[in-house]
């Protein structure tokens, strides 16, 4: 029995040493935590849009010194040293929560890693970048595929010429005047927060600080700064139809972006002290939830017809725009809805060299019924963020499949609301999103 004894204490001493040689080290998953975000952060010294939001301690900050050159294989070398530790987490036999936290550490690592190469100027197929910074590979659909829509499309709208054209034409009644922007946002921002505070209690003292802006090559943009706070931003240099109101208002508010990072720095910075939270890389698989969510936020406060039914009796009186028409346009934009994944094709189509930027206008303008000046500014968002593009349509897919799928149907708002907040507030891979 004492024989017992002492090997047992034996084994308590040992388990304790290693414990605390694991602190000493820096191996305890806290303060692998916090190299990620260090390691994040330095990262985002030389890639500019690597950092999306940070508002964490200045202790993790990296000093301001940039070497001359971008360290590539440094940080290469510091992402797989994380990924080295974290397997110990994530190995089987550890608890759940640890398990899945350092597991959703290590897909933004893959992301890390993916987006050094890629700022390095090495560069990889669509497809293998999509997976590496936002763990998924979005569908493929042929042209035509696109082409069945655009007839589907061209069926329900009046007058002659292109489906682009006649969709183009019927649109440009519903563009909000420059004069009457500012009061259609705050409008539609007021609606959505006030829809979304029915469900959610959130954080007291929250705000958002709204900016317009031009010259942008996206529509909306939403940076968090912290402590509850956003700017939004809108780029006036392109025209805004009337429904994009209510579409930035709950992408980028409520209960899209806003809110999305105000209950991750809540419930999991502020409430469980996990540090990584605190620092937001654009290019990772964060932002798959983050868009997806965003865009799946806008049927989440305006359900069935109710956006078309608050553009109609509240916006476009308020714009002067003349509602005749509206519920066409409407059932078009249903429709409209359906061919978003040319976006992805168009991206990689350009990524993979098989379109030239005439072609992926083409794209742009054929499929999407983008505008010219709308279509050239999107280019640049491709060139830009790449295959960041599948975040919106596909996020979006994903997102409502899953909530579907666990009872969270337009029948049962409830059950939407409360799988919906689940989403925003924990650390979700959008893989195991997929597998379950």
């Amino acid at each position: 029995m004492r024989k017992i004894m002492t090997a047992t204490m034996m084994l308590l001493a040992l388990a304790c040493n290693t414990a605390k040689d694991n602190v000493t080290t820096g191996n305890n998953l806290d303060s692998l935590a916090q190299d990620y975000v260090r390691l994040g952060l330095t990262i985002g010294k030389y890639d500019g849009d690597f950092t999306d939001a940070y508002y964490g301690p200045d202790s993790l900050k990296p000093d301001t010194v940039k070497l001359p050159q971008f360290p590539k294989d440094s940080l290469l070398a510091q992402v797989a040293g994380l990924q080295q530790k974290l397997a110990v987490f994530a190995a089987t036999g550890m608890a759940d929560s640890i398990q899945a936290r350092a597991k959703w550490l290590n897909s933004q690592l893959t992301a890390f890693a993916r987006r050094i190469r890629i700022f390095s100027g090495e560069l990889a197929a669509f497809d293998e970048e999509a997976k590496d910074l936002f763990s998924v590979t979005a569908p493929v659909y042929s042209k035509a595929y696109y082409d069945s829509l655009l007839l589907q499309l061209g069926s329900v709208l009046p007058g002659n010429g292109s489906v682009a054209e006649r969709f183009n034409k019927m649109a440009s009644k519903f563009i909000i005047p420059t004069n009457k922007i500012d009061t259609i946002f705050k409008t539609a921002i007021a609606e959505a927060r006030k829809r979304t505070l029915a469900h959610y209690n959130l954080p007291q003292g929250e705000s958002f600080t709204l900016e317009y802006v031009t010259g942008k090559p996206w529509s909306g943009y939403n940076w968090y700064q912290g402590n509850y706070k956003s700017l939004i931003q809108v780029n006036t240099g392109i025209p805004i139809f009337i429904e994009r109101a209510i579409d930035l208002a709950c992408h980028e508010g409520y209960p899209g972006h806003h809110v999305y990072n105000m209950l991750l720095e809540k419930n999991l910075y502020r409430d469980k002290n996990m540090a990584e939270i605190s620092f937001y890389p654009l290019f990772s698989p964060q932002s798959l939830i983050a868009e997806g969510s965003a865009n799946y936020g806008i049927e989440m406060a305006f359900p069935g017809r109710e956006q078309e039914e608050y553009v109609k009796t509240v916006l476009a009186p308020l714009a002067g725009l003349d509602t005749a028409g509206l519920s066409a346009y409407f059932a078009a934009l249903s429709i409209k809805a359906k061919l978003a994944y040319a976006r992805n094709e168009a991206a990689r189509g350009l990524i993979n060299n098989q379109l030239n930027e005439q072609q992926v206008l083409q794209w742009l303008t054929g499929y999407l019924m983008m505008p010219d000046k709308v279509a050239a500014t999107y280019l640049n968002f491709i060139k830009k963020y790449r295959s960041y593009v599948i975040n919106y349509n596909y996020g979006q897919d994903l997102v409502k499949q899953y909530i579907a799928l666990k009872g969270g149907t337009e029948a049962n708002p409830a059950k939407r609301w409360q799988l919906f907040e689940w989403l925003l507030s924990n650390e979700v891979i959008p893989s195991e999103l997929l597998a379950q």
